[in-house]
């Protein structure tokens, strides 16, 4: 039998891991074989232990004995179920219900998959899906969303980062397991789903009715600032990011670009292989990346740089939020790490596992923790998250709209930052226009040569307003537009101060 086994960050498939499972292959027909096959695991578990068993002795027990002695209980309660329960019940459902509570009680990450929720991962990888568009986990019990996707219904929307969904149509989502909530919320494109959410910002629960839709993700964002600044947006790690932002990376140097925003606040993770080959693009070679730990041997993985890519030297500020996850905290702690990047936002969401996903004979799979992983450094950003440099909030949106005559007047404000006294109706005449420079045989050359200046301050005043609106971003192109003034002002005999504090926050006190 061909086993298929897969590492997952966050909540992406990503291939590569070698595991080997061992697969149990037996057919529940009715009552009496189920026993049969449960007590047949007993007689295995009992004989796989013998050896060494005086020194697991404890109270008395062997702790196969113990596990024995719990399958035999667990055979006896499906019998009584089955023969005893106020209503009848499908023997199929009993036992994955059983599955089902015994992989929840690992940890949030862990699942059973029944074939249909196995079928509905695998869709997953290809990039294209029905849903809503957001990323979710399971944070102590309750469903919450890591981050919405960009340009999709739940971003729209205004579903936000670290919202927890605490009901699907009106039902419960405590206790709800991961795979079961993401088969709540998939469904036909163009039927709606409401969820109801908690926000902290939030005085009372909101209802959100979201129309499905087929979520399709641009990988790869980029934009120049300033003439001079690269802005690389990862929205998600898939298995075309490394080779967009090549071409990315290719047509910054082609408009002489010297420094460079990486983007990953708001992604949810991916592809490990992924977050590997972007990292090698800003490092030198035969740096360690990242690395897994596990219980087996073959869940220890080291993860390098290599010397088949073209890398780019210049400057360059990493930004990231509380729905940075996996994938993205692996690109931000290496070159944290390394000290090739200067990381800037908030503390990102903190999920340093990996899941293995083991495919069953029947058409399910396991999907299981099987390590950890860590920054070059050891860092362990399980649940801690990575911490950055400089520490930038966002300011809290209002959820109580304005009047419509203020909206009118912070609109004006903000347009006169793009106006001159020539745009002004009825403006006064200056020497140019009065002394005839304009006139004659340059006049359609000079008003060519306004019409593309007048074009490109469109596309500038476009872009100053993106930054304006966003703070985190507006601080790492202002701090990277200084970075040569700091470079010649500061004499490289100046001395590393021992007091000096790791980490500044820029925010408003």
């Amino acid at each position: 039998m061909k086993t298929i086994n897969k590492i997952l960050l966050g909540e992406t498939n990503l291939t590569s891991a070698t595991c080997k499972p061992i697969i149990f292959k037996f057919n529940l027909l009715h009552k009496a074989t189920k026993i049969i096959a449960i007590l047949a695991i007993m007689i295995f578990l009992g004989a796989g232990s013998i050896v060494g068993a005086e020194e697991e002795e404890k109270d008395g027990k062997t702790s196969s004995s113990k596990t024995y002695e719990k399958l035999k209980a667990f055979s006896e309660i499906l019998s009584l179920v089955e023969s005893n329960y106020v209503e009848s019940v499908e023997s199929d459902a009993l036992i994955d219900g059983a599955i089902k509570g015994m992989v929840k009680a690992l940890d949030p990450h862990s699942s059973y998959l029944p074939p249909k929720s196995y079928k509905n991962m695998l869709v997953d990888t290809s990039g294209k899906f029905g849903g809503l568009g957001i990323e979710i986990s399971v944070r102590k019990g309750l469903l919450t969303v890591v981050s919405p996707i960009e340009d999709t219904p739940a971003f729209n929307a205004g579903i936000k980062a670290g919202d927890k969904i605490i009901k699907i149509e009106d039902e419960s989502t405590l206790d709800l397991t991961l795979t079961d909530a993401v088969s709540k919320l998939r469904g036909e494109t163009g039927t709606p789903v409401k969820i109801t959410i908690f926000r902290e910002t939030l005085d009372a629960p909101k209802e959100f009715t979201i129309v499905r839709a087929i979520i399709k993700v641009r990988s790869v964002v980029k934009k120049i600032y300033r003439n001079e600044i690269g802005y690389v947006k990862i929205r998600s790690f898939s298995k075309n990011t490394s080779s967009d932002l090549d071409a990315a990376l290719a047509e910054f140097e082609q408009k002489g670009v010297t420094k460079l925003v990486l983007d990953v606040r708001n992604n949810p993770g991916g592809l490990l292989n992924q977050a590997v080959e972007v990292s090698d693009r800003f490092l030198k070679k035969e740096n360690l990346i990242v690395y897994t730990k596990g219980r087996t041997d073959e869940q220890n993985m080291r993860f390098t740089t290599h010397d088949k890519v073209k890398r780019v030297t210049y400057p360059m500020i990493i930004l990231v939020n509380g729905g940075s996850a996996s994938a993205s905290e692996i690109v931000a702690g290496a070159l944290q790490d390394l000290g090739r990047a200067v990381i800037l936002g908030t503390t990102t969401f903190g999920k340093g596992s990996v899941q293995t996903i083991i495919p069953l004979t029947d058409g399910s799979a396991l999907r299981l923790t099987t390590a950890r992983y860590y920054t070059p450094s050891g860092k362990v950003i399980q649940e801690n998250g990575i911490t950055p440099d400089i520490i930038v909030e966002m300011p809290l949106e209002t959820e109580v709209k304005e009047d419509e005559k203020d909206k009118e007047s912070e609109e004006k404000t903000k347009l006169r930052r793009y106006l001159r006294e020539k745009d002004l109706k009825k403006h006064l005449k200056g020497k140019r226009s009065f002394d005839g420079v304009d006139n004659g045989d340059g006049e359609e050359t000079d008003a060519e040569t306004e019409k593309a200046k007048e074009e490109k301050e469109a596309a500038n005043s476009s872009l100053e307003e993106e930054l304006q609106k966003d703070r985190q971003l507006m601080t790492a192109v202002s701090l990277l537009e200084g970075w040569e003034i700091m470079q010649k002002t500061l004499k490289p005999s100046m001395k590393k101060i021992d007091s000096a504090p790791s980490q500044i926050s820029m925010n408003d006190n």
